[in-house]
């Protein structure tokens, strides 16, 4: 018998590292500890693997990203905990770096394309959680009302996701945090007028 999780956070590396379509049966059996019926009896297939691999980074590795753009008391300082978190998430010690979301599946062969959607309803799950965020701001008179939320929100969610190329080409977590002042750059300067102490 084997833990379940140990061995769902050993695969999510290993896919993590090397993409659904570059990791083989004999990777992902070899890092788990298992054989293979053993991961068809409990995982079902590769594919529903490779999702719930995901779905568990979503809940663990990533979960931060949210968290600190919902929980924090302004939308400027949820903005900068969403970069701060998606640079730690990107470059933890002894992980893969970049993110498994942000890299994950934009190529893909044909009989794979579940996946490819998949992964890209996700990455698209940011950019529509930062647009209700700006609309928001925008109904409380917290934006101006001609801000566009839909391009900003477009805006952020590429930077998150330039971050965790940035973090896989190799840059640093310094070199990564320099990029945030000019990532927020556009915010302070759309907020300047309506709150000029930064407080939007």
């Amino acid at each position: 018998m084997f833990d379940r999780t140990e061995a769902l956070e050993k695969a999510m590396e290993v896919f993590w590292q090397q993409g659904f379509e570059g990791s083989s049966m004999t990777d992902l059996t070899t890092a788990m500890g298992i054989s293979s019926p053993s991961l068809y009896a409990a995982f079902r297939s590769k594919e529903a693997l490779y999702l719930e691999a995901v779905r568990h980074f979503s809940e663990t590795s990533a979960a931060g990203i949210f968290r600190a753009l919902m929980e924090a008391p302004t939308l400027r300082e949820g903005l900068a905990g969403m970069l701060n978190a998606s640079i730690g998430c990107s470059t933890q010690p002894g992980r893969p770096q970049g993110c498994m979301i942000a890299l994950g599946a934009t190529h893909c062969a044909p009989e794979n394309e579940r996946i490819r959607q998949e992964l890209k309803e996700m990455r698209r799950t940011l950019q529509d959680t930062l647009r209700l965020k700006f609309e928001t701001a925008i109904s409380d008179g917290l934006l101006p009302p001609d801000v566009d939320a839909a391009s900003l929100a477009a805006y952020y969610a590429t930077v998150v996701h330039g971050l965790s190329i940035q973090a896989r080409d190799g840059a640093t977590c310094d070199e990564l945090t320099a990029i945030l002042a000019h990532a927020l750059a556009p915010f302070d300067r759309i907020t300047r007028v309506n709150d000029p102490v930064g407080l939007a």
